[in-house]
């Protein structure tokens, strides 16, 4: 009953980042152009999977999953923050809140999953080259990226539920530049108990868990490849596997550091960095660390060119 005697709040005001207000106009322009990079980095590499039957394989078929979700995943935010940041009152509705947080999780935990699966297509391809297509079948690879798709609609949806349920009285300015699940629970006037359980523990069946496997199987491919007594296994070993870790790192441990240590120990600022970092750079920085230095994607790039310059001439 006390929540039903609460002022229902209508919508939210997103603080936004810590930036000064001569710098602005400065960092508008900075992420415009990440955003923009990323947009363009992640499209290309969807239509270019799409056009070049090259790459019409597992791999590929993940990348082009992994492109997408990274899209939309910067698309759930950066817009809304680049309009926040030309406005007056940076404002976003309750149910807009809500479909934002929904959307956010979606796309990130499709993120987390995606990756398992790519870690895994490599350990196969390395460890296992000549059971390579049998063991990744047409059909496993469409099963990995339903399951995924699926799995990600119920554990977001069910974030989503229990957030509804709770009563957010006057207080509703949220100190980030998105509906950050952990800074709504923060403003609610009911209990949270509920939610951070689930929270823990889904967190680590969906963030801890498929860590460790990527870190195993790349842990896999390094071992598999140090066999070989060459100084070019070893090239081979840390360049198919440096880059993806460090993104790997990077996205899970933002996201572990954020919502399954305690947030007493982190400050708003630094919440936000670390928000940042996995919501803006890792989606811009993948399509630069999977795709476009790889020679593959690099060769149907000139394959769809000379194509088009073929029948323009025509």
């Amino acid at each position: 009953m006390k929540g039903r005697n609460q002022t229902f709040v209508s919508d939210f005001i997103l603080l936004g980042l810590p930036i000064r207000p001569e710098q602005q106009n400065l960092f508008y322009v900075l992420f415009l152009a990440m955003y923009l990079t990323t947009v363009l980095g992640n499209l290309l590499i969807i239509v270019l999977i799409h056009l070049d039957s090259h790459l019409h394989t597992p791999m590929y078929l993940f990348l082009s999953n992994l492109s997408f979700s990274d899209f939309c995943f910067s698309s759930v935010t950066m817009p809304k923050l680049l309009q926040n940041m030309q406005s007056q009152v940076p404002s976003i509705p309750y149910a807009g809140c809500l479909t934002q947080m929904y959307f956010f999780m979606f796309f990130g935990d499709l993120e987390s999953f995606l990756l398992v699966a790519m870690a895994y297509d490599r350990f196969v391809a390395i460890c296992f080259p000549l059971h390579y297509t049998t063991i990744m079948s047409p059909k496993l690879c469409l099963s990995l990226v339903v399951l995924s798709w699926v799995l990600t609609t119920f554990h977001a949806l069910l974030h989503t539920l229990l957030m509804a349920r709770l009563c957010f009285c006057a207080d509703n300015v949220i100190p980030h530049f998105f509906c950050d699940m952990s800074a709504l629970l923060k403003l609610s006037c009911s209990d949270t108990q509920v939610n951070e359980l689930v929270i823990f523990i889904m967190g680590g069946l969906i963030l801890v868990i498929p860590f460790l496997l990527i870190i195993m199987s790349y842990a896999r491919i390094i071992s598999s490849i140090l066999r070989v007594p060459s100084a070019r296994g070893i090239r081979k070993a840390f360049s198919t596997c440096g880059s993806h870790l460090t993104v790997v790192s990077l996205f899970y441990g933002t996201i572990i550091g954020l919502y399954l240590v305690p947030s007493s120990n982190n400050s708003t600022v630094k919440e936000t960095v670390m928000a940042m970092m996995y919501t803006v750079v890792t989606p811009m920085l993948n399509p630069f660390i999977y795709s476009l230095r790889n020679k593959d994607m690099k060769g149907a790039l000139g394959r769809v060119f000379n194509k088009k310059k073929i029948s323009f001439f025509f």
